[in-house]
């Protein structure tokens, strides 16, 4: 059974971005008032995360808006691009905040400053931690319903800042329990790397959709129920490829039919095709399928009792990945 994906909804998606821009001023000035009591370095830095969020979270509310425009002549495959961008710049403003981190975190291990009421900070912590991972959760699941990368960026991105806060509250309650504040540093250091890699994994996702990186999962799902559903008429299927729009997916195949069909025949051959992929991708879908007539060497891959074949059927060719991705009519090498 296939697993459909949603209708994506512009004015959820709006809600959602909008929501977490508001949330994330609240707490950006729970941090801060956090950091004023305690000239914790680690503090700061959960402090600075949550102003990227502000950032980014303005970038994405903004995307989403482009991207709900409709398609016209300028932009016939329609604006969901911009999603790809506003999460690269989600992704380099998270970077460039671990690395500020980290530095900062370096250069007060030779200028240290004084750390105090440190208890207070752990309630505030610990507040903004649990509201951030449930924000979190919520994007990525509404993000993942409406095939917005946006949403699913700003939600990892929280859901990392909440786990970084475990990581703080550990530092923090280490420093309580040994007095030992040169730890502040090193949990700072330690929380800064991986924002960096945080940041990094969001670029690198969004720069793949820039570039119309493959989605092999996508294309896995595809191929496998193609090949479950195929018909005796659709000798083979080749030259698959899946590129994303934002929220809209756009699909373009060649398959290979008989030679003899008349054009209303070929059309409705497509069409089936095509609604055999809306199992997978039934919403926001657009595909371009094109029809090859099948060729004498076809004959051995095709089952359809023919009277014009010109060579007796040999084998039952089962579509993977492998040869459904490749620009060449299915046969067999002997």
């Amino acid at each position: 059974m296939s697993i459909a994906q949603q209708t994506p909804n512009h004015k959820e998606k709006l809600s959602v971005q909008a929501l977490i821009l508001s949330v994330g001023l609240l707490l950006l000035g729970l941090k801060f008032y956090a950091f004023y009591r305690t000239h914790s370095n680690a503090v700061l830095t959960d402090a600075l995360e949550s102003i990227i969020n502000i950032v980014a979270g303005g970038f994405g509310l903004y995307s989403l808006f482009i991207a709900a425009k409709p398609h016209d002549e300028d932009h016939p495959y329609g604006h969901g691009k911009i999603e790809f961008i506003s999460a690269s710049i989600e992704g380099v403003l998270i970077a460039l905040a671990g690395i500020t981190m980290v530095i900062k975190a370096i250069y007060n291990f030779f200028f240290p400053v004084h750390i105090a009421s440190l208890d207070l900070a752990l309630v505030l912590i610990v507040v903004t931690g649990i509201v951030n991972y449930a924000m979190g959760h919520i994007a990525v699941r509404k993000g993942a319903q409406n095939s917005s990368l946006t949403l699913i960026a700003s939600g990892e991105h929280l859901k990392s800042d909440a786990y970084s806060t475990v990581g703080l509250l550990i530092g923090l309650g280490l420093i309580i329990l040994t007095n030992f504040y040169w730890l502040d540093n090193v949990v700072a250091i330690l929380m800064g790397c991986y924002i960096v890699f945080s940041g990094y994994s969001i670029l690198k996702k969004s720069v793949g959709g820039i570039m119309d990186a493959a989605d092999f999962v996508l294309l896995k799902r595809v191929v496998e129920h193609i090949n479950e559903c195929r018909r005796e008429n659709w000798i083979d299927i080749h030259n698959l490829r899946i590129i994303k729009f934002g929220e809209k997916i756009h699909i373009d195949c060649h398959t290979t039919i008989p030679w003899y069909f008349n054009a209303l025949e070929v059309h409705d051959e497509l069409k089936k095709v095509e609604e055999t992929i809306s199992d997978i991708i039934p919403n926001n879908l657009e595909t371009f399928i094109h029809a090859d007539p099948c060729l004498p060497a076809s004959c051995k891959v095709c089952s359809i009792n023919c009277p014009v074949r010109v060579h007796a059927f040999e084998e039952k060719i089962i579509w993977t990945m492998e040869n459904v991705l490749k620009n060449a009519k299915h046969g067999i090498d002997k």
